[in-house]
């Protein structure tokens, strides 16, 4: 689905907001329509509806903003070697498999079927993030076959030129609620 289609801003959206478009085509149908065919016309109002139930359960389901700011917080607190047992823990319960590279440009090496991620995260605490580590990580995608890499920032601002360069290199930058969302699907940590 492409991202700024009918459908994929609707499932973005508050769940109301699709039951409020249908209830609307609903009624233009019977109030334009010749009685005999607001009803059949106002079927197409059922795609609409159908969405809202999608987004209504996303969002039934997502986390609260509270326990996302606090998954943050948590793994802003754990050490390296802590916070990458929980990445490693929170992709495994995705179905995925996960290796430690032991690069100097990567750490993960995710793979679901035949898709393969690389992910830098060893500067998940940094106080800015700049192009050079993309860069590397880029480089380490080519070197290495990989789909494509994943560069994760907990902490500090990612620069607008970071952006830039993670866009045009199809890297993704893995921070904020999407992180604390990835780092809740990971198994409790053993005591």
């Amino acid at each position: 689905m492409a991202p700024n289609s009918g459908f994929a801003i609707l499932l973005r959206s508050p769940w109301w907001v699709s039951f409020g478009i249908a209830g609307v085509i609903v009624l233009l149908c019977g109030a334009l329509l010749p009685a005999h065919l607001a009803p059949f016309a106002a079927v197409g109002a059922l795609p609409v509806a159908v969405i809202g139930c999608i987004a209504g359960w996303r969002q039934w389901r997502a986390p609260s903003a509270a326990r996302l700011q606090a998954a943050l917080q948590q793994a802003s607190a754990m050490p390296w070697r802590e916070f990458c047992e929980r990445l490693e823990g929170a992709w495994r319960a995705e179905g995925h498999e996960v290796q430690r590279t032991g690069s100097a440009h990567s750490d993960l090496r995710i793979t679901k079927g035949e898709q393969t991620l690389l992910v830098a995260a060893r500067r998940y605490k940094a106080a800015t993030h700049g192009v050079e580590p993309l860069r590397e990580l880029q480089a380490e995608v080519q070197r290495c076959g990989a789909h494509a890499g994943v560069y994760v920032a907990l902490q500090g601002a990612v620069s607008e030129q970071a952006r830039a360069f993670a866009r045009d290199n199809g890297l993704a930058v893995l921070e904020g609620d999407a992180l604390a969302t990835l780092l809740l699907k990971a198994p409790p940590p053993k005591t």
